[in-house]
């Protein structure tokens, strides 16, 4: 899978919720293979286990996430290529919410998550690209 303009958002809404939270879980974790458990993510994303376990089995077909038989979470390089890009579009548009239109921060974040969905790659491209020229700072 390449995701590309002409590929925007291959994964639900909620699948990409899942892999930003593994990834941003995995950035803290350590763990060698930068692993996170499964009751991590439910915490982080106020769900249920059960709707972990689900959404993990649906992303393990996909060939985004390996479960160990321990449980832990580890994501393939195309979900950690994905979970960045998504990753990184919730940071730019926190970015621009706080920054250009004063949004306060919880606010921003809350909407940055909900916009990072429907965003296609070329608008989100020249967002940060417009951020870069303001000097804001993305990576």
């Amino acid at each position: 899978m390449t995701i590309n303009s002409n590929d925007d958002h291959s994964l639900t809404r909620a699948g990409e919720d899942y892999l930003e939270s593994i990834y941003r879980l995995a950035l803290s974790s350590s763990e060698a293979d930068k692993s996170v458990r499964s009751v991590d993510v439910a915490e982080q994303l106020e769900v249920s286990k059960a709707s972990v376990n689900k959404a993990l089995n649906q992303l393990k077909d996909m060939g985004m996430v390996i479960q160990n038989r321990y449980g832990r979470v580890t994501l393939t390089p195309e979900g950690e290529k994905y979970a960045k890009i998504v990753w990184r579009s919730h940071r730019a548009l926190r970015a621009f919410l706080e920054t250009d239109l004063g949004v306060e921060a919880e606010v921003a974040d809350e909407e940055a998550c909900n916009m990072e969905h429907v965003l296609s790659a070329d608008t989100m491209s020249r967002l940060i690209a417009y951020l870069e020229k303001q000097g804001v700072d993305i990576d």
